[in-house]
């Protein structure tokens, strides 16, 4: 559902700036991933769903070739650029890379359109790991796509902001972000096979809510391990001679743990057994087998702890913590690129207020940092809004 207080400050905001109300609006969401961590851009299999957060978009086309850009959230700060494949990047304003980079790799595959006034505002919360720059990437590839017709698909749009985060922003992250925010549908987690992109609509069960809690430690993708991790990937893959992590079983790592140094051993440990794990929590997912489920979310929450090293004490405490009240009933773990960000939790609708009640009174004692409870929906993906 879309927040009206964010779009009517949005339509505001826009004849504030432009001087008439927007032609069209269109939205993009966040995503939370239930299970896969790290595995997209090892070929693998990741299970996220849309979030009923999402990056707005308010617009108008011009006729010429000029793209003039207002961020609501940072203040009204603005851009303007031409549309060329020349575009370059911003020397102080990240959020229009974004916006840059998308437009100009629309460009080098060959698509033809105009510029265009618009106002981006959006309530994903940013640096969480709820993927608000891969739902700004959708939102303004998806934009243009609608708003000129172009010959592409909501999948084409999905890899073109992939490729401008890759190649123009200068962040390595896989394609699970920008696919589930494209392709997401309401009620339906979203298996995807990052090698292949066939995706499979997993239905969520009705007594489940999706709990995301923001731990507040914050967390940068570009300047993070994030990058580290990938290279160590691939020094595995590449010693052990496969393609991707995603195309070697565990027994066979098992056996081939020897031709590894220990570090490189542990984080392909990660990635082969997640994609494992990955699979088995679809089928646990569809078939409402809860106790599956929870073994499988706190088994990858460990593997990315102890293997990927990418969690955070903080982030431990609340997976520990809400454990304790969940059991076999639902499922929790860290979701993200990691260092910080958020813990994703399936849990009975029952079972929420105990679970916030018992965060709240601990969390910022224990830690320093104050939580934020996130109660989602699996929400629809990309689109214009009517």
């Amino acid at each position: 559902m879309i927040n009206q207080s964010i779009l009517k400050g949005l339509k505001e905001n826009f004849t504030s700036h432009f001087g008439a109300q927007p032609a069209r609006i269109f939205q993009a969401p966040g995503r939370v991933n239930l299970i896969g961590e790290h595995t997209d851009y090892n070929d693998g299999f990741v299970l996220p769903c849309a979030i009923d957060y999402q990056t707005l978009i308010a617009v108008t086309p011009r006729k010429d070739k000029v793209v003039r850009a207002v961020a609501a959230d940072y203040e009204n700060q603005t851009d303007e650029f031409e549309i060329s494949d020349s575009i370059q990047s911003h020397p102080d304003q990240l959020w229009s890379n974004y916006v840059r980079g998308v437009v100009k790799h629309l460009v080098l595959k060959g698509l033809k359109f105009q510029g265009a006034d618009m106002v981006i505002t959006g309530n994903v919360p940013q640096g969480a790991g709820l993927s608000s720059s891969a739902s700004l990437e959708v939102a303004v590839g998806e934009t243009f796509r609608l708003l000129y017709d172009l010959p592409i698909s909501k999948e084409d749009v999905a890899l073109n902001g992939q490729e401008a985060e890759n190649q123009f922003v200068g962040c390595n992250c896989g394609i699970m972000d920008q696919m589930v925010s494209a392709c997401g549908e309401a009620s339906n987690a979203l298996l995807l096979d990052c090698r292949t992109l066939h995706t499979k609509l997993i239905k969520m069960p009705d007594d489940l809510s999706v709990m995301i809690i923001n731990s507040n430690v914050k967390r940068g993708l570009v300047d993070s391990e994030y990058n580290t991790r990938r290279e160590q990937c691939e020094q595995a893959a590449a010693i052990l001679g496969v393609p991707a992590l995603r195309d070697i079983s565990l027994e066979s790592l098992e056996n081939s743990k020897g031709m590894l140094p220990e570090v490189v051993y542990r984080r392909a440990h990660h990635v082969v057994s997640e994609n494992e794990r990955t699979l088995k929590a679809a089928v646990a997912l569809e078939n409402a087998d809860y106790a599956q489920l929870s073994d499988l979310m706190a088994k990858s929450h460990a593997s990315m702890r102890d293997d990927f090293e990418i969690t955070v004490k903080p982030i431990d405490y609340i997976v520990e913590t809400l454990s304790q009240i969940i059991g076999n009933n639902g499922g929790i773990r860290m979701t993200g690129g990691g260092f910080g960000g958020c813990v994703v939790a399936l849990l009975p609708h029952d079972m929420v207020e105990n679970a916030v009640t018992k965060l709240n009174d601990s969390y910022t004692a224990q830690t320093g940092y104050q939580a934020d409870v996130y109660i989602c929906k699996a929400s629809p993906g990309a689109g214009e809004i009517n």
